[in-house]
C-alpha cells in the first residue's frame, strides 16, 4: 500500500476530478488523504460526497500548502507518499509507473515522471527535457544539470517519495508560498537518488491563457528559496547547482518584468542570476526593465 496526499483549498470545481483520477488508477492499493486547508467554497462537501473507504479527510485552518502536505505526510500509514494537487489530475497509470520504478531502482528514494501542462484553452503541452537519456526509465543522477536547462523535470503532482527521506529534510518548507516544491526537490536531490520516467503521467492545469498573462503570484520579498538553495551550495557544492540557482533568480526576474512598478526588483534578480552563472541573454531583461510598462508588455508579446 502507498499513501496519496491531496492538499485542498477552495477547489470545489476541480477536486472531484483530482480524486476520481486517483480512484481510477490501474493500481488500487492505496489510501487517499485529503487535507482540507480551511476551504470556504464547499470543497469539503465535495470530498464528503465521494463514497470510498480509502478516502481520509482531514480539516485544519489555512496554514499554507506546505503545512497541508506535511499534515498529510504525518498521517500517512505507508512508507511511500505520492502527491496530487486538487486542481490537477493523474493519468490512470501514474501509480503503476512510479511503483515500477521503485521495483527497478530499489536504491532510490524519489520516483518521478514527466507531466503535461494544459492551459485555459485546453491546449496540452509536454514539458521540455534536456540532458536526459533516450530511455523511458532511468536514474536521474544529474538532476541539477537537467533542471537548470529544462522545465522542472517533475513537480508536486508527478512524484512519489520515501516518507523517511522527506521527513529527514524537514518536509515541505514552512512559510514559503512560491517555489516550496522546487526547494523540496532540490533538498531531496542533494541527499537521495532519483529514478525517473520520461513518459508524462500527470496533467498540470495552469489556468493561464498564455505565458504573457499577469503572473498569479508575486515573488516574496524575502527570498527564502534562494537563501536555502545557497545553503545547499555551501554545504555540498554539487555540479550545476550554481546554474540552477541562477535559473531560480532568472524566473523571479521574468515575473517582475511582467509586473508594473517592479523593474528595479527585476534588475536585482538579474544581478543575482549573473552572480551565480553568466548568461548574456539576461541583458535583454535589463534593457526591457527600463522601458515603460505598457510598451514593455507589447514588446514581450511580440518577442
Amino acid at each position: 500500500m502507498l499513501s496519496v496526499v491531496i492538499p485542498l483549498y477552495n477547489k470545489a470545481a476541480t477536486v472531484e476530478r483530482a480524486i476520481r483520477s486517483v480512484l481510477n488508477q490501474t493500481v488500487q492499493d492505496f489510501e487517499l488523504i485529503v487535507v482540507n486547508n480551511g476551504s470556504t467554497d464547499g470543497s469539503e462537501d465535495v470530498v464528503k460526497s465521494i463514497v470510498d473507504s480509502r478516502i481520509i479527510l482531514i480539516s485544519q485552518d489555512n496554514q499554507g500548502v506546505s503545512m497541508a502536505r506535511n499534515r498529510g505526510v504525518e498521517a500517512a500509514n505507508s512508507d511511500w507518499v505520492a502527491f496530487l494537487d486538487a486542481d490537477d489530475e493523474w493519468k490512470p497509470t501514474f501509480l503503476e509507473t512510479v511503483l515500477s520504478l521503485k521495483e527497478k531502482y530499489p536504491d532510490c528514494s524519489v520516483f518521478a515522471t514527466a507531466y503535461q501542462r494544459c492551459n485555459a484553452h485546453g491546449v496540452f503541452e509536454d514539458i521540455k527535457l534536456l540532458g536526459v537519456p533516450l530511455e523511458e526509465n532511468f536514474r536521474m543522477d544529474n538532476y541539477f544539470e537537467v533542471a537548470a536547462v529544462s522545465d522542472p523535470p517533475f513537480c508536486s503532482i508527478s512524484v512519489m517519495v520515501k516518507k523517511e527521506a522527506l521527513l529527514s529534510i524537514g518536509g515541505f518548507p514552512k512559510g514559503v508560498h512560491q517555489g516550496e516544491d522546487l526547494l523540496t526537490w532540490a533538498r531531496l536531490a542533494a541527499n537521495y537518488k532519483i529514478a525517473y520516467c520520461s513518459v508524462p503521467q500527470s496533467i498540470f492545469y495552469t489556468g493561464e491563457q498564455s505565458a504573457m498573462d499577469l503572473p498569479k503570484r508575486v515573488p516574496a520579498d524575502n527570498d527564502i528559496v534562494g537563501q536555502e538553495l545557497e545553503k545547499i551550495h555551501k554545504q555540498t557544492p554539487l555540479p550545476y547547482l550554481d546554474k540552477y540557482i541562477a535559473k531560480w533568480h532568472k524566473m523571479r526576474a521574468s515575473i517582475y518584468l511582467r509586473l508594473p512598478k517592479q523593474a528595479k526588483k527585476c534588475r536585482e534578480e538579474v544581478r543575482q542570476a549573473q552572480h551565480w552563472h553568466r548568461n548574456n541573454k539576461l541583458i535583454y531583461y535589463q534593457i526591457l526593465s527600463y522601458i515603460p510598462y505598457p510598451l514593455r508588455m507589447k514588446l514581450l508579446r511580440i518577442l
